[in-house]
Protein backbone atom coordinates (compact mmCIF):
# COMPACT_ATOMS: atom_id res chain seq x y z
CA UNK A 1 0.00 0.00 0.00
CA UNK A 2 1.41 3.41 -0.59
CA UNK A 3 -0.22 6.82 1.00
CA UNK A 4 0.13 10.33 -0.15
CA UNK A 5 1.74 12.54 2.25
CA UNK A 6 2.27 16.47 2.25
CA UNK A 7 4.44 18.84 4.80
CA UNK A 8 2.99 22.18 5.48
CA UNK A 9 4.27 24.89 7.56
CA UNK A 10 0.66 26.90 8.86
CA UNK A 11 0.08 30.07 10.59
CA UNK A 12 3.19 31.50 8.76
CA UNK A 13 3.73 32.81 4.99
CA UNK A 14 7.91 32.01 5.40
CA UNK A 15 9.18 28.75 5.05
CA UNK A 16 10.61 27.25 8.14
CA UNK A 17 7.82 29.05 10.00
CA UNK A 18 4.71 28.44 11.84
CA UNK A 19 3.98 24.73 12.74
CA UNK A 20 4.64 21.90 10.26
CA UNK A 21 2.23 19.62 10.11
CA UNK A 22 1.84 16.01 8.41
CA UNK A 23 -1.37 15.72 5.77
CA UNK A 24 -2.00 12.49 4.66
CA UNK A 25 -5.24 12.44 2.94
CA UNK A 26 -6.91 9.05 2.41
CA UNK A 27 -9.63 7.34 0.38
CA UNK A 28 -10.76 5.33 3.14
CA UNK A 29 -9.84 4.53 6.61
CA UNK A 30 -7.11 2.51 8.09
CA UNK A 31 -6.06 1.21 11.10
CA UNK A 32 -5.83 3.29 13.83
CA UNK A 33 -2.65 1.85 14.60
CA UNK A 34 -1.37 2.39 11.44
CA UNK A 35 -2.28 6.02 11.85
CA UNK A 36 -0.95 6.53 15.32
CA UNK A 37 2.68 4.77 13.80
CA UNK A 38 2.82 7.12 11.11
CA UNK A 39 2.55 9.80 13.41
CA UNK A 40 5.14 8.56 15.30
CA UNK A 41 7.32 8.27 12.39
CA UNK A 42 6.81 11.56 11.40
CA UNK A 43 7.35 12.83 14.57
CA UNK A 44 5.74 15.85 13.53
CA UNK A 45 3.25 17.46 16.71
CA UNK A 46 0.26 16.83 14.52
CA UNK A 47 -0.11 14.30 11.48
CA UNK A 48 -3.77 14.16 10.18
CA UNK A 49 -5.69 11.93 7.74
CA UNK A 50 -9.49 12.64 6.57
CA UNK A 51 -11.71 10.59 4.34
CA UNK A 52 -14.33 11.83 2.15
CA UNK A 53 -17.77 11.64 3.46
CA UNK A 54 -20.09 12.77 0.67
CA UNK A 55 -19.58 16.45 0.04
CA UNK A 56 -17.72 17.21 3.42
CA UNK A 57 -14.56 15.09 5.17
CA UNK A 58 -13.99 13.53 8.04
CA UNK A 59 -11.09 14.35 9.79
CA UNK A 60 -8.31 13.00 12.77
CA UNK A 61 -4.94 13.75 14.47
CA UNK A 62 -2.53 12.43 16.02
CA UNK A 63 0.35 13.53 18.16
CA UNK A 64 3.52 11.45 17.93
CA UNK A 65 1.76 9.40 21.30
CA UNK A 66 -2.12 9.70 21.09
CA UNK A 67 -4.72 10.66 19.32
CA UNK A 68 -6.38 14.45 20.02
CA UNK A 69 -9.52 16.04 19.89
CA UNK A 70 -8.75 18.73 18.29
CA UNK A 71 -6.08 20.78 16.36
CA UNK A 72 -5.89 23.92 14.31
CA UNK A 73 -2.64 24.66 12.68
CA UNK A 74 -2.80 20.74 10.83
CA UNK A 75 -6.82 21.74 9.99
CA UNK A 76 -5.35 24.89 8.24
CA UNK A 77 -2.63 22.49 6.61
CA UNK A 78 -5.56 20.17 5.59
CA UNK A 79 -7.46 22.85 4.03
CA UNK A 80 -4.10 23.99 2.40
CA UNK A 81 -3.43 20.93 0.39
CA UNK A 82 -7.23 20.20 -0.22
CA UNK A 83 -7.40 24.01 -2.12
CA UNK A 84 -3.66 24.15 -3.51
CA UNK A 85 -2.91 20.98 -4.21
CA UNK A 86 -5.49 18.67 -4.45
CA UNK A 87 -8.34 20.81 -6.51
CA UNK A 88 -10.69 21.63 -4.50
CA UNK A 89 -12.67 24.45 -5.36
CA UNK A 90 -16.24 25.00 -3.18
CA UNK A 91 -16.39 27.96 -0.90
CA UNK A 92 -15.89 26.50 2.14
CA UNK A 93 -14.64 23.16 3.39
CA UNK A 94 -16.72 21.03 6.39
CA UNK A 95 -14.60 18.94 8.68
CA UNK A 96 -16.48 16.55 10.66
CA UNK A 97 -14.21 15.91 13.71
CA UNK A 98 -14.39 14.43 17.05
CA UNK A 99 -15.06 18.33 18.48
CA UNK A 100 -18.34 18.52 15.87
CA UNK A 101 -17.96 19.73 12.71
CA UNK A 102 -15.34 22.76 11.60
CA UNK A 103 -15.97 25.28 8.82
CA UNK A 104 -12.87 26.27 6.53
CA UNK A 105 -12.72 29.18 4.16
CA UNK A 106 -10.01 30.18 1.73
CA UNK A 107 -10.13 33.84 1.35
CA UNK A 108 -7.30 35.13 -0.52
CA UNK A 109 -3.75 33.73 0.70
CA UNK A 110 -5.83 33.23 4.36
CA UNK A 111 -7.59 30.01 5.93
CA UNK A 112 -10.50 30.87 8.29
CA UNK A 113 -11.66 28.45 10.56
CA UNK A 114 -15.04 28.32 12.65
CA UNK A 115 -14.12 26.46 15.16
CA UNK A 116 -15.44 25.67 19.08
CA UNK A 117 -15.55 28.43 21.87
CA UNK A 118 -13.69 26.97 24.89
CA UNK A 119 -14.03 29.72 27.31
CA UNK A 120 -11.73 28.85 30.58
CA UNK A 121 -12.68 29.06 33.67
CA UNK A 122 -10.72 30.30 36.90
CA UNK A 123 -9.62 27.71 39.45
CA UNK A 124 -8.16 28.51 42.53
CA UNK A 125 -6.60 25.30 43.34
CA UNK A 126 -3.91 24.08 40.52
CA UNK A 127 -0.33 22.10 41.35
CA UNK A 128 1.69 23.71 43.37
CA UNK A 129 4.58 22.86 41.47
CA UNK A 130 3.30 24.66 38.40
CA UNK A 131 5.33 27.78 38.82
CA UNK A 132 8.28 26.03 39.46
CA UNK A 133 7.83 23.80 36.23
CA UNK A 134 6.84 26.59 33.64
CA UNK A 135 10.15 28.32 34.89
CA UNK A 136 8.19 31.85 35.21
CA UNK A 137 8.63 34.22 37.93
CA UNK A 138 4.94 35.33 38.87
CA UNK A 139 1.40 33.83 37.64
CA UNK A 140 -1.46 36.19 37.63
CA UNK A 141 -4.14 33.52 37.64
CA UNK A 142 -5.20 30.20 36.25
CA UNK A 143 -7.88 29.07 34.38
CA UNK A 144 -8.86 25.74 32.46
CA UNK A 145 -11.28 24.21 30.10
CA UNK A 146 -9.60 21.74 28.04
CA UNK A 147 -5.99 22.77 28.81
CA UNK A 148 -4.29 24.92 31.51
CA UNK A 149 -4.54 28.70 30.85
CA UNK A 150 -1.97 30.40 32.65
CA UNK A 151 -2.28 34.34 32.70
CA UNK A 152 1.35 35.94 33.30
CA UNK A 153 1.77 40.32 33.41
CA UNK A 154 3.70 40.79 30.75
CA UNK A 155 4.78 39.43 27.12
CA UNK A 156 8.14 38.68 28.54
CA UNK A 157 7.44 36.85 31.43
CA UNK A 158 5.77 34.48 28.17
CA UNK A 159 9.15 34.83 26.02
CA UNK A 160 11.29 34.32 28.98
CA UNK A 161 9.62 30.89 30.58
CA UNK A 162 11.79 28.01 30.81
CA UNK A 163 9.97 25.10 31.55
CA UNK A 164 11.38 22.19 33.22
CA UNK A 165 9.45 19.77 30.50
CA UNK A 166 9.86 16.91 32.90
CA UNK A 167 8.33 18.15 35.71
CA UNK A 168 5.55 19.68 33.36
CA UNK A 169 5.02 15.94 32.03
CA UNK A 170 4.52 15.11 35.86
CA UNK A 171 1.57 17.68 36.25
CA UNK A 172 -0.91 15.36 33.69
CA UNK A 173 -1.51 18.60 31.83
CA UNK A 174 -1.49 20.62 28.66
CA UNK A 175 -0.51 24.25 29.50
CA UNK A 176 -1.23 27.67 27.69
CA UNK A 177 0.80 30.20 29.03
CA UNK A 178 -0.39 33.97 27.48
CA UNK A 179 0.27 37.33 28.20
CA UNK A 180 -0.87 41.00 26.47
CA UNK A 181 0.88 41.54 23.66
CA UNK A 182 3.11 44.46 22.48
CA UNK A 183 2.43 44.60 18.64
CA UNK A 184 -0.23 42.07 19.22
CA UNK A 185 -3.25 41.65 21.71
CA UNK A 186 -1.65 38.71 23.11
CA UNK A 187 0.92 36.41 23.09
CA UNK A 188 1.13 32.44 23.95
CA UNK A 189 3.38 29.94 24.25
CA UNK A 190 1.64 26.14 24.51
CA UNK A 191 3.70 22.92 25.72
CA UNK A 192 1.99 19.28 25.89
CA UNK A 193 4.47 17.31 27.01
CA UNK A 194 1.68 14.55 28.13
CA UNK A 195 1.14 14.27 24.16
CA UNK A 196 4.51 14.03 23.08
CA UNK A 197 5.43 17.37 22.16
CA UNK A 198 7.49 19.33 24.88
CA UNK A 199 6.54 23.08 23.20
CA UNK A 200 4.17 22.94 19.99
CA UNK A 201 4.79 25.76 17.77
CA UNK A 202 1.65 27.42 16.86
CA UNK A 203 -2.01 25.61 18.40
CA UNK A 204 -5.24 26.46 16.92
CA UNK A 205 -6.34 24.17 19.73
CA UNK A 206 -5.57 26.37 22.29
CA UNK A 207 -6.97 29.78 20.70
CA UNK A 208 -10.52 27.76 21.57
CA UNK A 209 -9.47 28.91 24.60
CA UNK A 210 -7.40 32.13 24.43
CA UNK A 211 -9.90 34.12 21.86
CA UNK A 212 -12.43 33.95 24.55
CA UNK A 213 -10.50 34.84 27.37
CA UNK A 214 -8.75 37.94 25.60
CA UNK A 215 -12.36 38.59 23.70
CA UNK A 216 -13.55 38.99 27.45
CA UNK A 217 -11.12 40.80 28.75
CA UNK A 218 -10.02 43.45 26.15
CA UNK A 219 -13.82 43.71 25.57
CA UNK A 220 -12.47 42.63 21.73
CA UNK A 221 -13.71 40.41 18.98
CA UNK A 222 -11.36 40.92 16.26
CA UNK A 223 -7.95 40.30 17.47
CA UNK A 224 -4.32 39.53 16.54
CA UNK A 225 -2.15 36.88 18.43
CA UNK A 226 1.38 35.88 18.13
CA UNK A 227 2.66 32.55 19.74
CA UNK A 228 5.98 32.93 21.10
CA UNK A 229 7.53 29.56 19.91
CA UNK A 230 11.42 29.51 18.18
CA UNK A 231 9.10 29.48 14.47
CA UNK A 232 6.78 31.67 15.81
CA UNK A 233 3.40 31.85 14.34
CA UNK A 234 0.87 34.23 13.46
CA UNK A 235 -3.15 33.86 14.22
CA UNK A 236 -5.87 36.42 13.55
CA UNK A 237 -8.58 35.73 16.26
CA UNK A 238 -12.48 36.62 16.11
CA UNK A 239 -14.84 35.74 18.65
CA UNK A 240 -18.45 34.87 17.41
CA UNK A 241 -21.00 34.03 19.90
CA UNK A 242 -20.21 30.22 21.00
CA UNK A 243 -17.80 29.80 18.37
CA UNK A 244 -14.57 31.73 17.35
CA UNK A 245 -12.77 32.05 13.81
CA UNK A 246 -9.55 31.85 13.59
CA UNK A 247 -7.09 32.33 10.20
CA UNK A 248 -3.74 32.27 9.08
CA UNK A 249 -1.41 31.22 5.84
CA UNK A 250 0.46 28.36 5.24
CA UNK A 251 3.81 27.46 3.22
CA UNK A 252 4.01 23.99 1.26
CA UNK A 253 7.26 22.49 2.02
CA UNK A 254 7.29 18.82 0.72
CA UNK A 255 5.42 15.77 -0.77
CA UNK A 256 5.98 12.46 -0.40
CA UNK A 257 5.20 8.72 -0.57
CA UNK A 258 4.85 6.65 1.70
CA UNK A 259 5.23 2.46 1.02
CA UNK A 260 3.77 0.14 3.57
Amino acid sequence: MTLPLYQVDAFTNKLFGGNPAAVVPLEKWIDDSLMQNLAMENNLAETVFFVPAGDEFTIRWFTPVLEINLCGHATLASAFVLYNILGYNKPKIVFNSKSGKLVVEKKGDTFLMDFPSWKPERIMEYPPGLQAALGVNEIVAVYKYRDLLVELYQEKDVKKAQPDFTALKKLGEKIIITAPGKEVDFVSRFFAPIAGVDEDPVTGSAHSQLIPFWSEKLNKKVMNAKQLSSRGGDIYCEQNGERVVMGGACKFYMKGVVEI
